[in-house]
């Protein structure tokens, strides 16, 4: 059963690139353009991790991340930020609002799935494992 993500992302070319990779490591990525979109696309997918654009029309990525974490069900639902807000305190800013993670863009296509597969939860087939 292949995991889901929330891709919340207004870039048409950033949404193909991200998708393309994660769907080539075997996720399923569902998208949305806008903050308001990502929220109601989150409450009925309830997805296995959320990436969150930061600069977004409608509703900037801080006030999604924080709507997104007053929800019960999501609240533990892994977030990054993934953003080209990369100046000094834009992590931090990102963090508080929410995320567990932030990577900057432009994403680096050999590292991409590596640096998000940190925060995904190891699936309960999977536990104990060595």
């Amino acid at each position: 059963m292949s995991r889901t993500i929330l891709l919340i992302e207004d870039n048409e070319q950033n949404r193909y690139l991200a998708t393309f990779l994660l769907e080539r490591h075997g996720y399923k990525v569902v998208s949305a353009p806008d903050g308001p979109s990502g929220i109601e696309l989150a409450r009925t997918l309830m997805p296995d991790l959320i990436l969150l654009d930061i600069q977004l029309p409608l509703m900037d990525g801080y006030a999604v991340a924080r709507s997104l974490r007053g929800i019960e069900l999501l609240r533990n639902t892994p977030m990054i930020a993934v953003t080209s807000y990369a100046m000094v305190g834009d992590r931090e800013k990102s963090l508080a609002s929410g995320c567990n993670g932030y990577i900057e863009k432009p994403i680096n296509p050999e590292t991409f799935v590596n640096e998000i597969e940190r925060f995904l939860p190891v699936p309960a087939s999977r536990q104990g494992t060595p």
